[in-house]
């Protein structure tokens, strides 16, 4: 296989420091001074890598690893070989995704492909528009009049940023992104490809066909969001279209106007939310899971994937199926369909199945 990485390995870091970075006990002290380059699966972890383990799945690779280090459970410990140093954390993917920010900083934000610094000669940038210090304009990226443009934020190329806008701090917006008739906090990635801001879908039936209704909301992205490649969220009709702190949102999910979205949710590739639903905080939705417009979807919701939403979900509920339901329901009815299919019937004394 080729050598070729797109992520250079880090010049290295002890175990030590890393144990302490991420919140880790290192097992074996003697190992404090081994240096890490860079991260790996379990299976093919090298002698500088640092990789996790952290369920009985992954026992099998864990006994022929050679990695440098391991991130396991304190009841995993005890499997580590001899010779792999043992980093005892309560989560260890968790503390794993810690390690290779630090060990492969360049991965944890999208690409930049050309300007190192300032505005490129080739970008378009109106007059009117307010730029921080710091900020990075990519090659053909283009920016509308009265756009305002946080200190350290990046406009890759081919991203198009519309009149009036505002982009907070550390902020990178992926390369043919589109960003309209939106206010976005900081830190927030958008990755390439995505449209925000772009009109609803709102029409109302009349003597001639379907007369167009004007959307002149907007779209408000609070701090730490990211919004996957290809995903849309269009703006509000006449309130706002909102996304909470700290929400994850995947490839290829849309989102109608004036859809509100809570705190710390994660949305997989190719949901779509229609008008108007209202998401509360930590909501975790499967992917291609479809929900209805104008429904209200309770804090802590766990909706699995293909779910359809129809009504109401209560709180803290973990639902799915069509039409979405509790998934104590659904299991159910999945085991009498699979019987059903099969012709199956329960065991009896003399019985046999058909």
């Amino acid at each position: 296989m080729d050598n070729h990485r797109f992520f250079s390995p880090h010049e290295g870091m002890s175990l030590s420091d890393l144990s302490g970075l991420c919140g880790a006990e290192l097992a074996d002290p003697s190992f404090a001074g081994r240096m890490v380059t860079g991260i790996a699966p379990l299976a093919r972890a090298g002698e500088a890598e640092v990789s996790f383990a952290n369920t009985r799945k992954a026992l099998p690779d864990l006994a022929k690893s050679t990695a440098a280090a391991v991130f396991v459970t304190d009841k995993l410990a005890e499997h580590v070989p001899s010779g792999v140093a043992a980093l005892v954390v309560p989560a260890p993917q968790t503390a794993f995704a810690r390690a290779a920010a630090v060990l492969v900083p360049a991965a944890v934000k999208p690409l930049r492909l050309t300007t190192p610094g300032g505005v490129a000669e080739t970008a378009i940038v109106d007059p009117s528009a307010s730029l921080e210090d710091g900020v990075v304009v990519e090659a053909l990226a283009v920016i509308g009049a009265g756009a305002q443009i946080g200190a350290g934020s990046v406009i890759a190329s081919g991203a198009a940023i519309g009149p009036g806008t505002r982009i907070g701090r550390d902020c990178h917006i992926g390369h043919g992104a589109t960003v309209q008739h939106a206010l976005i906090g900081n830190h927030v990635i958008i990755h390439p490809g995505a449209r925000i801001g772009q009109d609803g879908f709102g029409y109302a039936p009349g003597p001639k066909g379907l007369e167009k209704i004007p959307q002149i909301g907007r779209v408000i992205i609070q701090d730490h969001v990211e919004i996957g490649a290809n995903t849309a969220i269009d703006r509000g009709a006449l309130d706002d279209t909102v996304i909470g702190e700290g929400t994850k949102i995947d490839n290829l999910v849309q989102i109608a106007h004036n859809v509100r979205i809570g705190r710390h949710c994660v949305i997989v590739s190719q949901v779509g939310i229609a008008g108007s639903a209202t998401l509360g905080n930590g909501v975790m939705i499967g992917g291609a899971t479809g929900i209805a417009g104008h429904v209200t979807i309770g804090d802590g919701v766990q909706l699995a994937a293909l779910s359809g939403v129809a009504g109401d979900v209560p709180a803290g509920a973990r639902w799915g199926g069509q039409p979405a339901r509790p998934m104590t329901g659904v299991l159910r009815d999945a085991v009498e369909a699979n019987q059903r299919a099969f012709g199956r019937k329960d065991r009896k004394k003399g019985g046999e199945a058909t």
